[in-house]
């Protein structure tokens, strides 16, 4: 059995949730003994090739800015599609299975246009479906046009179509995909034994700082939080196009010295600030998944959300249970939600612990790839 994994990043070169998703992914099927080429743009140095023990990986294509300005460009798709196209011209007999994700779309079509001719099962992972509106809003009327029907045009493949939430794979059966199998179990690390959260309380965000993550959104929110409560402090991990403005915008409001920006920060120093913190915040507008959720629950840490209806995050949140969701994104609802979660204490610490406890086994990994292997027959 040889599984082919195509996507144009790959963790820890690029830092993201799909990244993440595509190595645990390439080194399940490898643990397994299943031959595995992942195919990808190249993120490394020359002579710095990436060594994944039993995973083949193979750059189609050059190193490329994948953002501008904090959103996807238009030619590393382009460039990734051509090179997958290519490569499967050429190779698409060795594979059983090609596995990679709906976006970057042109991978995909390049993927169905040649599985008749090679005979390999084609998996997909329908991470997150855009709506007609979101498209326009993102690249503007022409753009948003054309990438609605690029990515309408992608449910036309045959496939076995995954998705990691509920709001996607309704959206992608929508679309004409299906059935689509849920795989919301992504989580692959221990549960942790709840730690104190540190004192003076501290809240804790962690991802890009690009638009849709609204970081912006966070500092106004935690304006308010700090003005009712001076001892809180908060660290906003990460970086992107927003960062700056966010940093300016922490410093207008004379916040400097409790709003923490170190950028990346190493894997020790991440666990610990993710135990010690007394709630984790993700803002974003659009998630296809809810790992920050998930990672912060086996850490008995409560975690607040936006509403919208592009995220699916607020899936994996029971009200008052492991979390809260601010019901709109305005700076004051989100600094209520953030101030519930503060005022919970150890008590809703006890209580996210017990959440995680309960619903462990259907957010492990293991539980998605067993899902995965039971549907492609590996």
């Amino acid at each position: 059995m040889h599984v082919c994994i195509v996507y144009d990043c790959l963790y820890p070169w690029t830092i993201g949730g799909a990244e993440r998703v595509y190595r645990q992914l390439a080194e399940a099927h490898a643990a397994r003994g299943i031959r595995v080429t992942y195919l990808t743009l190249r993120q490394w140095d020359a002579g710095q090739a990436p060594d994944l023990p039993g995973v083949e990986v193979i750059a189609v294509g050059p190193r490329l800015a994948l953002y501008t300005d904090g959103k996807r460009r238009v030619l590393p798709p382009l460039v990734f599609g051509l090179g997958v196209f290519w490569h499967l011209l050429r190779h698409g007999r060795r594979y059983d299975v090609v596995h990679g994700c709906s976006f970057p779309f042109f991978s995909l079509l390049a993927t169905g246009l040649l599985s008749p001719f090679f005979r390999y099962r084609v998996a997909v992972d329908w991470i997150e479906v855009w709506t007609r509106d979101y498209w326009r809003q993102y690249l503007g009327p022409l753009g948003g046009t054309v990438g609605w029907w690029v990515q309408r045009f992608c449910a036309f493949v045959p496939q076995v179509p995954f998705a990691l939430a509920r709001l996607h794979a309704h959206r992608a059966e929508a679309l004409g995909v299906g059935p689509v199998t849920v795989l919301d179990g992504q989580y692959s690390g221990p549960a942790h034994v709840p730690q104190p959260a540190a004192r003076p309380p501290l809240v804790l965000y962690a991802g890009r700082m690009i638009p849709e993550k609204r970081v912006l959104l966070l500092v106004e929110a935690l304006a308010l939080v700090m003005r009712d409560d001076p001892q809180v402090r908060a660290v906003l991990l990460g970086r992107g196009p927003d960062l700056e403005r966010v940093r300016s915008r922490i410093a207008a409001l004379g916040l400097t010295g409790q709003i923490a920006l170190p950028g990346f920060v190493s894997n020790e120093e991440l666990e610990r600030l993710q135990a010690e913190a007394a709630v984790m915040v993700q803002p974003s507008e659009r998630e296809g998944y809810g790992m920050v959720v998930v990672e912060a629950a086996a850490r008995g840490v409560p975690v607040v959300l936006v509403a919208g209806p592009d995220n699916s995050a607020v899936e994996l949140v029971d009200e008052g249970e492991n979390g809260f969701v601010a019901p709109d994104p305005s700076p004051a609802a989100l600094a209520r939600a953030i101030g519930q979660a503060l005022a919970g204490g150890d008590g809703l610490r006890r209580s996210v612990h017990d959440w995680y406890a309960r619903h462990e086994r259907r957010l492990s990994f293991a539980s998605s790839y067993a899902a995965i292997c039971a549907r492609l027959g590996l």
